[in-house]
């Protein structure tokens, strides 16, 4: 699937402009609605389906489906929302095809249905549903009825995957021309089952006046980028990635990382500890360096090597002034930083000082949790991470199930390639660990960014379930031979 994701009015605008070009409103609900009939029927052998129209264009596919499955030889029960006479446009013309009976909206009209096709709400909600509609959903909900969506279920709002209301699981979803970002982020993404795109005649042309900011994440976005060595690479054009590591007590959180840098290509990695933990990260971690940091000027001394140019500070580090200090420092010394855990949340009193130190390539990686600490921003993912990028000047990688990369000026990508095996100790320092080696090989802030979220989905799906973080660092080799080969 492309990685162009279209907002509802992006998504409206394509239609107008297809239509503009001389392709009809008629034409394109006629080759939507024989999408979602041709999409059934290669999943499904005939049984009893009841389609559900809403008042819209929805709606109007659902009549086309409705006519084509009967034409095929189902029983079909046609249910609308609102008055037969009162539907306008393309919607009427295709409700006039239909030729059996209209009933009314109701819960009895799922009795002995062995699929339910949703074509009830698109993908632009002006408000929660309600009344009948939400009885119906509700109640597809309860019982498990399979489902079909047509563009997104209904209840789900194709800019933020939200709910309005209610929104029944669909084992089906069929968009058409490019997915939304609602069929990416959550909760609307676990709605939507099996997603297909259908090709229903707009023309590609209609992007080229647009400003697409949202993207799926995936290699078409950065996969050109890639640092891949070449026959004269040697460690040191491979970059030299700098791991601050915590006290005795924490180290782990640094170690993960430090590996994962290497998996990930840097060429060279130090893990820059206090003198009490030398011992423990010397032993586990045979092909990175350490190097004992004592305050108060070690760490800078550390930095002024140019070789070393990617830092990554907070994993395991601790909450307060040395954590605040060793990420000031890398900052001023100009280096590309990946910015993590406690070093964000070092900041939470006085955000405006990280933000007002950031002028070099830098990557925040925050969860929820982390994310408040620094930033007032409200409103759904992509939103709130690009207004925090805005803010910052760095990019944002508003971690979860449906993390979101943001950049300052304005791009969006959502990843959804990572499985929830993920949800275990350690992994995020892993994931900044790869961030970091990205950066140090010469990636760019937002390219390292969504590369290294895409990696690391792909590593961990590659291991399945019984997934630890220390896991995530072997199967990163696999991912990245994948990777190589699907170029």
């Amino acid at each position: 699937m492309r990685s162009e994701l279209l907002t509802v009015a992006q998504m409206a605008a394509a239609d107008g402009a297809a239509i503009a070009g001389g392709v009809s409103g008629e034409t394109l609900m006629e080759a939507a609605g024989t999408a979602v009939a041709k999409a059934i029927e290669e999943r499904w052998s005939p049984l009893t389906a009841t389609v559900l129209c809403g008042p819209g264009n929805n709606g109007g596919d659902g009549f086309v489906v409705a006519r084509l499955l009967v034409d095929a030889g189902w029983p079909v029960r046609l249910a609308l929302l609102g008055e037969r006479d009162r539907l306008a446009g393309d919607a009427a013309i295709m409700a006039a095809r239909w030729n059996g009976p209209v009933e009314p909206l109701d819960i009895k009209l799922l009795d002995g249905a062995g699929l339910v096709v949703d074509g009830l709400f698109g993908a632009g909600l002006g408000r929660p549903i309600d009344g009948a509609a939400r009885e119906v959903i509700e109640t597809i909900a309860a019982q498990g009825l399979d489902c079909v969506a047509i563009d997104m279920p209904s209840g789900v709002h194709g800019d933020s995957g939200e709910i309005w209301g209610a929104a029944a699981p669909a084992r089906l979803t069929v968009t058409f021309f490019r997915r939304k970002p609602g069929h990416l982020l959550l909760p609307g993404r676990a709605l939507c089952g099996e997603t297909l795109v259908a090709d229903i005649g707009i023309p590609e042309a209609v992007l080229d006046p647009m400003v697409v900011n949202h993207h799926a994440n995936g290699p078409a976005l950065w996969g050109a980028a890639f640092p891949w060595p070449d026959p004269a690479s040697h460690k040191f054009s491979r970059g030299h990635a700098v791991v601050v590591g915590g006290g005795v007590e924490t180290t782990g959180a640094a170690r993960l990382a430090a590996r994962a840098a290497l998996r990930a290509g840097a060429g060279l990695v130090t893990l820059a500890c206090p003198p009490d933990a030398l011992i423990v990260y010397a032993k586990a971690l045979e092909a990175v360096m350490t190097r004992v940091v004592e305050e108060p000027d070690g760490f800078a001394d550390l930095l002024t090597d140019e070789r070393k140019n990617a830092v990554l500070v907070g994993p395991g580090n601790g909450v307060g002034e040395t954590t605040r200090n060793r990420t000031l420092e890398s900052l001023a010394a100009n280096k590309a930083c990946v910015l993590d855990a406690d070093a964000l949340t070092s900041f939470e009193n006085k955000p405006s000082d990280l933000f007002k130190a950031i002028s070099s390539p830098c990557v925040l990686t925050p969860h929820e949790g982390e994310f408040a600490r620094l930033f007032t921003h409200r409103g759904d993912k992509p939103r709130r991470a690009r207004a925090a990028a805005a803010e910052s000047g760095a990019v944002v990688l508003l971690k979860g199930a449906d993390t979101v990369i943001a950049a300052p000026d304005g791009r969006i990508a959502i990843n959804d390639n990572a499985p929830p095996e993920l949800a275990t100790a350690g992994s995020g320092d892993v994931l900044a660990g790869i961030a970091v080696a990205l950066l140090a090989q010469g990636m760019t802030a937002y390219d390292a960014a969504c590369a290294a979220a895409w990696l690391h989905g792909a590593a961990a799906a590659g291991f399945g379930p019984g997934l630890i973080a220390e896991d995530i660092c072997e199967t990163l080799p696999g991912a990245l031979t994948a990777l190589r080969e699907g170029l």
